[in-house]
């Protein structure tokens, strides 16, 4: 995999910002939500000729290196030493771009990834916000399929949306939005939804850009949606074991990684095994989750002074 610079020198905690003379800062931020539309959202901003969207798409420059860590190890391993200037650098070919941005969902994914909002705004005061959210019974079983994924999550849909919070925690969008309400301005923030965004694509991005004080008459390319959860999923047997020693354990990991590509292609084949997400039966997870996060979308509403009606599997009525 070919990686950029900021990735190969890994980034770090931000707690005593020192901006880098001769770099421009960001001055747009995707905060989220995890599964609900944020790369589509990216590739349609980054196509409009006054933004400059950051390759890679998502930093996650200021989420705590340890939590990071915890959260998408991945992504820890590749930044957890950078600095300011090498995420900076991100943003070096942005030309005569007016908006520079940056979409990492791990900004709101609270209370794994904390203090967030205070280093965005620390940093830059003047960003504005992009939040995209999805029928958050939708939004929670895809991220419980992302996790089985690519993260070796092995229990049962049921087991793992009851007992790890962090499923759920990601659909409280009320809760997720609150830290970044009380320190920006709300002419600041603009919300959106997955279901608008991929409805009507062109009335959505003409609305973002009158909110950026853009020029949205021009063309919206068309895109297909990105990072569709597949049908089938690859999941690991017994991998998963491994697969947490792995970020747990540098000699370890060293090992692993030190092991050459063929025997590892074969390792991975022996251990998974794919599932049809399409014949697992939801219909107790939905159930479970439904009354609260209908809870939690009132408070979102009183938030936002907005209803939700796209939102079909939350505002089902069980007869």
């Amino acid at each position: 995999m070919n990686l950029h610079p900021y990735w190969l020198t890994t980034a770090g905690n931000l707690h005593k910002v020192k901006h880098s003379p001769g770099y421009r800062k960001p001055n747009l931020f995707i905060i989220g939500s995890m599964k609900s539309g944020t790369t589509y959202l990216w590739s349609l901003l980054a196509s409009h000729p006054s933004i400059f969207m950051s390759r890679p798409k998502e930093p996650t420059y200021f989420v705590k290196s340890g939590e990071l860590r915890t959260i998408w190890p991945w992504a820890w391993e590749q930044n957890c030493r950078g600095s300011e200037k090498n995420y900076l650098e991100l943003f070096r070919q942005a030309e005569t771009a007016t908006v520079l941005g940056e979409a990492s969902v791990h900004y709101t994914y609270l209370p794994l990834a904390s203090g967030v909002a205070e280093r965005i705004y620390q940093f830059n005061p003047h960003a504005r916000l992009l939040y995209l959210m999805r029928d958050p019974i939708e939004r929670t079983i895809s991220h419980y399929w992302h996790r089985v994924g690519w993260l070796g999550e092995h229990r049962s849909i049921s087991s793992a949306i009851r007992n790890d919070p962090q499923y759920r925690d990601v659909s409280y969008y009320a809760m997720q939005l609150s830290p970044y309400f009380k320190l920006f301005k709300r002419d600041q923030i603009k919300t959106l939804t997955f279901e608008e965004l991929i409805a009507h694509p062109k009335e959505s991005i003409a609305s973002i850009l009158k909110w950026l004080n853009l020029n949205s008459s021009v063309a919206t390319p068309k895109l297909p949606p990105e990072n569709v959860t597949p049908d089938v999923i690859n999941r690991r047997r017994a991998s998963w074991l491994l697969h947490g020693l792995r970020y747990k354990s540098d000699l370890l990991r060293a090992l692993i990684d030190q092991t050459p590509a063929w025997p590892r292609r074969i390792g991975v084949r022996m251990v998974t095994r794919g599932i049809n997400r399409q014949s697992v039966d939801t219909s107790e997870i939905v159930q479970y989750l439904r009354p609260r996060q209908q809870k939690q979308t009132e408070e979102l509403m009183r938030l936002l002074g907005r209803e939700f009606p796209e939102w079909a599997t939350l505002n089902q009525r069980v007869a």
